[in-house]
């Protein structure tokens, strides 16, 4: 019957079945789909890990301020401890990319300026050099421990995040908690007063 047909009939008739016909269709969809979901499970994945080591950042800094703030007086030894402990935190991830810093800061009661007295880890402050404290902890003749952190996070795959990385980083104020100031025994002009540099 389809032999006595026009050829612009042939065609249409054809192109109606063509329509019709769902037979992978399917397949067709999911090729177009599967990189949509590929790039959002991933991203996902890298995203959900970078948070978590970002929380982990800010729990490193709060831990080494918190540490040290509980003692009088620190040695190398403490320090050492002190970041070992730190370190703990970042399980189940590497520990490697992480600097951490410690400081001992005044703020001077006439100008509100804190400066460092002691300081010791990955990049130690100068004895005397200033840092940025927020308004509210800007309390005259009183006595800050400073602890900084920066880590450099990796994702595993990179298709969504930097695949060099991203760093991430965080500091923690905790006023001394035993005395006034706490002591750092490996340098002579803090070992045994709360000195004022």
């Amino acid at each position: 019957m389809t032999r006595n047909l026009r050829p612009t009939s042939r065609i249409w008739l054809r192109l109606q079945r063509f329509a019709r016909d769902t037979r992978g269709l399917a397949a067709v969809e999911f090729a177009f789909v599967l990189p949509v979901m590929m790039v959002l499970f991933f991203g996902t994945i890298e995203f959900c890990s970078g948070i978590a080591v970002s929380r982990k950042v800010t729990l490193m800094a709060r831990t080494l301020s918190d540490l040290t703030s509980q003692s009088t007086a620190v040695a190398n030894s403490d320090l050492t401890n002190f970041f070992n402990a730190s370190i703990g935190i970042m399980t189940p991830y590497s520990a490697t990319p992480a600097n951490m810093t410690i400081s001992e800061l005044f703020v001077d009661p006439t100008t509100l300026v804190a400066r460092v007295q002691w300081s010791q880890g990955s990049a130690p402050r100068a004895t005397s050099s200033t840092v940025q404290i927020p308004g509210a902890l800007q309390v005259g003749g009183t006595y800050l421990i400073f602890s900084e952190v920066n880590y450099k996070y990796v994702p595993t795959v990179g298709w969504v995040m930097a695949k060099a990385g991203i760093t991430l980083s965080d500091v923690g104020y905790t006023r001394p908690r035993q005395s006034v100031c706490v002591y750092y025994t490996g340098n002579a002009a803090t070992a045994s007063s709360c000195t004022k540099l």
